[in-house]
């Protein structure tokens, strides 16, 4: 079945309209293509007329707009003319002669029939000397005489053997001249919305690069019924792509723009081409809606509020009420059965809000705020309408601070059950408000940080800062002190699940001061190193034992038992940083939790072996998340959506060999860290595991940018380990060596022992490769000094996993696997099993487990290049595994070839159209997906084939078939040539 080129989701239609055009002779029909604005109407007919004409099919195009005759069948008459006139045979003259000498002589409603019968028999006449279709666009503009002229020669001077098609909007109530041409086809094929697969593929074709599924999602909920439309969604790029809205990861466009301020392209005219078509123009039009828009931002505004307002109030609420009507007239507004107001495409709605406006919108809110307050006092006013908190928000200074914060506090004690985020808006609208040294800050600040932490809102927890640092530094009672401290704890918790420092590098001094005297905070701020947040300062076993932090900790009021709460008291926090050191210090950190902790105080008795291995495992992959609900068990409020459980979803990802999945996540991650607006930090962890999975795969150009984003400061293990492979593959075989030992000493003078097995078997595994049978004893070595160290079930299976490797021991290799099955770790048991096969043991089998494995998991050269030694030693077949990454395309092959001829920035830029910084956009994104850092590098890795040994060049692409590539199974590693 034929496809229909760039029109995006419309073969179907696009099919249908060829058929017409193509339908001449006695097969000749009429076809009207309806659609509402922006549907793609014109480009469904220009694209089926391209088609017909590539089959052979004349089509022309009825111009009835350019012709000075009065609307009607004179200015029909004008149209048919110009047709005429592009149909070349002995007979034209004659035709186009009648055409002129008819309407010059009829006159009249008796005259105008006559034209309209003439016209048929020329066209019928023309058309069967030579076949011809007619397209007419835009007829809603047609005026309804010129409109009713040419229903009347479709319906009774049909010329015959002429097909035609017409496009339009909807026909409305009294279009009564386009209402006879709906009436005159004979057929009416009107255009549906896009699929939402449909709507992806226009985003990806406009991007020109894949799309994280999360930037289409945030397309369609921004605009809403219009979803659909590809005019609109073309709207919503081309707005984001002006503010520099996108960010590009391995070859995918995420988006960095919070979700709510997607917004069409803020252009009057456009906005009301696509918006409200039929509307007539009104200079004050787009001020009023401006208003309204910026009215309904952060409220929630219902009919009652403006019934409720007197007559004669302000003059800017009466110009406001007044717009609401027509807008919800033509469904720019909707009214729900409670009678909210809301902007049906919330894209729209932003889009008007970033147009200037003369209205000032406050004083409406300060208007609905008294009507109530005035009549029913501030608490009671508060409390019953609990959403007076955002009209009290909105109406800024034309409220004063007293009535502004009865009023919300009322309503955030109220709503916090009913409506939690509108009750943390409200506290942090009324903490604003509040002046430091009043009385009431702590105790508001307690409550706001007990919902934010009920409900797992770390954003919410972080908004706290601000005022948390001005009541810290105001003299108070004791007790106050207690309950500031708590909050301090709220928030520096919130910090690290945004993988943020308690202590940001945008605070001032002043405030880093007041924070680095918080108990709390600073026992939570010693969790950074062990969980790859930042740099490692102390020793983890002396995490929580800073001064007054191990002797005071405040609880929250309710329950100042320590242990008790869901902030993690000192001892806990002790143990969640002693989980990523040695036996001993977990074991001391254990002894140390009070009896009614937690469950995990009875792990080194045994009894609870496996919550102790899963802390451990957790900070083995700094995954704070999965600590925190091994450690707090039942106390544990979440995660919710912070960044530590997004790293956790993508962690489960890795482990479970689901990759695309996982640097899916990653990708979300780091797209959210860049998000304007958002208190989330850069997530290393994530970091470091998609620079493994596209090292694993042989992307060493996407690895490496993954891998440099990473400060030097960060010196955890599993940095290390990915740091250690990359290097290696990219050929630098001793560097990576010196370098993971260099990382493996910071990483024990730091106190981080977690994960440092896998940078020493790593070690391992590379000097089998390179034939190093000294550096494997050496790390084998160190593997067992370190197992005694740590004795975690990572450490065993790494140390069973190292002796098979030096010692050929089978039943330690096959233990390794057992224990990695269980824990679940698909990559670890894939080299568990080619550890099997080079000591031996069942081959051909773990070959094959192998290398569906690998294949499941997309990983390309690199690991078929450690497959290569192994095979070769047991006489095995290695299946070839498809390609891990997706090939060039087209264009990315073009322009390799250009630079590879020596091309050029500027003539590349002139061949295609385009200017020279989108060309060293293009270069760089080239770069990052080959792996090469030059022009040179590129044109090289081209000409000697190894860009397509490396499956990145689609086949049958001239210059590559028949090439001799270096055979996968037989590529020597990096350091070996």
């Amino acid at each position: 079945m034929r496809e229909y080129g760039p029109v995006v989701g419309r073969d179907g239609e696009i099919r249908e309209v060829t058929e017409t055009l193509l339908s001449t002779g006695a097969s000749a029909r009429t076809l009207l293509v309806v659609g509402g604005a922006g549907t793609g109407k014109t480009a469904v007919v220009e694209q089926a007329r391209r088609a017909a004409v590539e089959e052979g099919a004349r089509v022309l195009r009825l111009r009835w707009h350019e012709g000075e005759s009065a609307p009607g069948a004179t200015a029909l008459a004008d149209g048919v003319h110009h047709v005429l006139t592009r149909i070349h045979d002995r007979q034209s003259p004659a035709r186009t002669s009648a055409v002129r000498r008819i309407r010059l002589q009829t006159t009249g409603q008796d005259g105008e029939l006559t034209l309209l019968s003439v016209l048929s028999e020329i066209l019928a006449e023309a058309a069967c000397r030579i076949p011809f279709a007619v397209v007419v666009d835009d007829v809603e503009r047609m005026p309804s005489a010129t409109a009713s002229a040419l229903g009347l020669l479709l319906r009774v001077f049909r010329p015959a053997g002429v097909p035609m098609v017409m496009a339009g909007r909807p026909v409305r109530p009294g279009d009564g001249g386009v209402s006879q041409l709906t009436a005159a086809a004979d057929r009416l094929l009107e255009l549906p919305p896009l699929r939402p697969a449909d709507v992806e593929a226009l985003v990806v074709r406009r991007l020109g690069r894949p799309v994280e599924p999360a930037l289409v999602t945030a397309v369609l909920r921004a605009l809403g019924p219009m979803a659909g439309t590809p005019e609109a969604v073309l709207s919503v790029l081309d707005s984001m792509d002006e503010r520099g809205d996108f960010l590009e990861l391995d070859g995918h466009v995420c988006l960095t723009e919070p979700e709510g301020a997607l917004r069409l392209t803020p252009d009057v005219a456009r906005l009301s081409r696509l918006c409200r078509p039929s509307a007539p123009s009104d200079a004050a039009d787009p001020d009023a809606r401006a208003a309204v828009a910026r009215i309904l931002e952060h409220t929630e505004i219902r009919l009652d509020d403006l019934h409720r307002l007197k007559p004669g109030g302000p003059s800017r609420a009466g110009v406001v009420d007044r717009t609401l009507t027509p807008l919800i007239r033509d469904g720019t507004l909707t009214v729900d059965e409670h009678g909210r107001i809301a902007f049906a495409v919330p894209a729209l709605a932003a889009a008007l809000r970033a147009l200037p406006t003369r209205q000032q919108v406050s004083s409406l809110h300060a208007l609905i705020t008294r009507s109530l307050t005035d009549r029913l006092g501030t608490q009671t006013a508060g409390s019953g309408y609990p959403r007076l908190a955002e009209h009290v928000t909105a109406a800024g200074a034309e409220l004063d601070d007293a009535l502004a914060v009865d009023v919300l506090l009322a309503a955030a004690r109220t709503d916090a059950r009913a409506d939690w985020p509108r009750s943390v808006r409200a506290y942090s609208s009324a903490l604003r408000r509040l002046a430091p040294h009043d009385r009431r800050a702590p105790g508001v600040l307690r409550e706001s940080a007990e919902l934010s932490l009920r409900h797992a809102d770390h954003p919410g927890a972080l908004a706290l800062g601000e005022p948390l640092v001005a009541c810290l530094d105001v003299p108070r009672a004791e007790r106050d002190r207690d309950v500031l401290g708590y909050v301090a704890g709220v928030w520096a918790l919130a910090a690290l699940h945004e993988h943020r420092l308690p202590y940001t590098h945008d605070a001032g001094p002043r405030s880093r001061e007041i924070l680095e005297r918080a108990p709390t905070v600073a026992g939570l701020a010693a969790l950074a190193g062990p969980y790859g947040l930042g740099r490692a300062t102390r020793h983890p076993s002396d995490a929580a034992d800073r001064g007054p932090a191990a002797d005071h900790w405040p609880g929250s009021g309710a329950d100042d038992r320590p242990g008790s709460g869901p902030v993690p008291s000192p001892a806990e926090l002790r143990l969640l940083a002693a989980a990523a050191g040695s036996r001993a210090d977990l074991l001391d950190a254990l002894h140390a939790l009070p009896p009614d902790a937690n469950s995990t105080n009875n792990a080194h008795d045994g009894h609870d072996g496996q919550t102790l291995d899963r802390l451990r495992n957790a900070a083995s992959y700094a995954d704070l998340s999965d600590a925190m609900a091994a450690v707090l068990g039942d106390r544990y409020t979440g995660a919710g959506n912070s960044t530590a459980a997004l790293y956790h979803a993508m962690l489960r990802h890795y482990l479970e060999g689901n990759w695309d999945q996982a640097l899916a996540s990653g990708r979300r991650i780091e797209a959210r860290s860049r998000t304007r607006g958002t208190a989330a930090g850069a997530a290393q962890p994530a970091r470091a595991l998609a620079a493994e999975i596209h090292c694993a795969r042989g992307e060493l150009g996407h690895a490496r940018a993954w891998l440099g984003l990473i400060p030097d400061t960060v010196a955890h293990p599993l940095v290390a380990w990915v740091r250690l492979s990359v290097r290696y593959w990219s050929g630098q075989v001793k560097e990576a060596l010196e370098g993971a030992r260099a990382d493996v000493r910071r990483a024990r003078r730091s106190g981080l022992l977690a994960g440092v097995e896998k940078v020493l078997l790593r070690c391992l595994n590379y000097a089998l490769l390179e034939d190093m049978p000294e550096a494997m004893r050496e790390a084998l070595d160190e593997l067992e000094a370190l197992h005694g160290e740590v004795g975690s079930p990572m450490t065993s299976e790494a140390v069973l996993f190292g002796r098979g490797l030096v010692h050929g021991d089978v039943d330690g290799a096959l233990a390794a696997l057992r224990s990695v099955h269980r824990r679940g770790d698909v990559y670890l048991g894939l080299l568990c099993r080619l550890c099997l096969v080079e000591i031996g043991h069942d081959s051909e089998q773990r070959l094959a487990e192998a290398s569906r494995t690998a294949q499941a998991l997309g990983i390309g050269r690199a690991t078929r290049t450690k497959l290569g030694p192994m095979t070769r030693r047991r006489s095995a077949v290695l299946r070839k595994l498809p390609p891990a990454r997706a090939e060039l395309s087209a264009e990315d092959v073009r322009l390799t070839t250009m630079v590879s001829d020596g091309a050029t920035n500027r003539q590349i830029a002139a061949l295609l159209a385009c200017s020279e910084k989108t060309v060293e956009r293009r270069l760089t994104q080239l770069f990052q997906r080959t792996g090469c850092r030059s022009r040179a590098e590129l044109a090289a890795a081209w000409l000697n084939g190894s860009l397509a040994g490396r499956d990145l060049v689609p086949d049958g692409v001239p210059g590559t078939a028949g090439g001799s590539f270096p055979d996968p199974g037989r590529a020597t590693p990096p350091g070996r040539r």
